[in-house]
């Protein structure tokens, strides 16, 4: 059996995964995440099958930018989204020819625009055609693993049909974030609903590996959340945000291990301000030609935050001010270079 046949079978219990998150996630903040505290398992951003089958050679080439990852990130899973079959069936096989270690389905984005496709979280009203996206990444993918994400329910928990659906087509793994389509993220995270589908899971005696997902805070909360649900893994999202050191918090890991390190919270100014301008660096060289800058911007915030003004120095609020006046990712690392400066002086 191959690695890629097997890679989530060897995972550790419990096990940390990074959430695929559009426009946050993307190569570059994968490959810095990588360098500083390196998951069990990478997602990529979620990407449009339809788009990888159809869309003209300049739109090929921004969605080949979604799916750009290096050795360092592997296994890393493909994550896609589609309501028909046979373009499914077609990016599996686009995946599989990337090299990817897995191919993960979207069946939980309540984006409305995704959703008139009857795309994300609206695949919870089709369980047929549910099946049938399945079945088709399996055949295009050529023997990769296939999992899904997907949430509770809809309007309502419906774990005791809608995640036997899933089940019952053999997936590696399934992903569940702890809300109704409906909650969106206005309520907190019910997982005693993960706890729930572990034991569906096992009732139907089968071997998908069942994943919780929902306001996890980092890894010692990830690791009591396993503990209390009995799911095999976690899924962390939000909590990367300012912190690619998150998956190095875990005290359990053998010294010298990628996931060695020291966790986010410690880090001084002077470390942010550096993994930023790292983060930008990256972004620059993998995603600049395609991507537009103001995406970075939606990282300021949280790594530049928390300390008060020094002597001849900026507070956090005032350098986040100056940042959000950049148009280039060159007018914000030389802001941040000469921040850097002033606070080791």
């Amino acid at each position: 059996m191959s690695p890629k046949d097997s890679f989530w079978q060897h995972l550790p219990r419990p096990f940390f995964a990074l959430a695929p998150m559009e426009d946050v996630t993307d190569a570059a903040f994968r490959r810095l995440i990588a360098c500083k505290g390196k998951p069990h398992v990478f997602f990529s951003e979620f990407t449009s099958a339809d788009g990888l089958v159809l869309a003209s050679a300049e739109g090929q080439r921004a969605l080949r930018k979604k799916l750009l990852f290096s050795d360092d990130e592997c296994p890393i899973v493909a994550q896609l989204f589609s309501s028909y079959p046979e373009r499914m069936e077609a990016a599996a096989a686009i995946v599989a020819d990337l090299g990817f270690d897995g191919i993960d389905i979207n069946m939980g984005c309540p984006d409305r625009a995704i959703e008139k496709g009857k795309c994300g979280a609206a695949m919870m009203q089709y369980p047929d055609l549910a099946r049938k996206i399945i079945q088709a990444a399996k055949r295009g993918g050529g023997g990769l693993p296939v999992s899904v994400k997907t949430r509770i329910g809809y309007a309502r928990n419906e774990l005791d049909t809608w995640l036997p659906t899933l089940l019952e087509e053999g997936l590696a793994a399934v992903t569940i974030h702890a809300r109704t389509r409906n909650e969106m993220s206005d309520v907190p995270a019910r997982w005693e609903h993960i706890r729930e589908a572990v034991a569906i899971r096992d009732s139907m005696k089968v071997s998908t590996l069942i994943m919780g997902n929902g306001d996890v805070r980092d890894l010692a909360d990830a690791r009591a959340k396993a503990e209390e649900s009995g799911c095999d893994g976690v899924m962390l999202g939000r909590a990367i945000y300012g912190n690619p050191w998150l998956f190095a918090e875990d005290p359990l890991v053998e010294p010298g291990s990628p996931n060695m390190g020291e966790p986010g919270s410690t880090k001084s100014p002077e470390d942010r301000i550096e993994a930023l301008i790292e983060h930008l660096q990256l972004f620059d060289e993998l995603l600049g030609d395609v991507v537009n800058y103001a995406t970075m911007k939606k990282h300021f915030k949280a790594y530049i935050s928390g300390w008060p003004a020094s002597a001849g120095g900026d507070s956090a609020k005032d350098l986040r001010a100056r940042l959000m006046e950049t148009n280039t990712v060159a007018e914000a690392i030389d802001i941040l270079s000469e921040a850097g400066h002033s606070l080791r002086s």
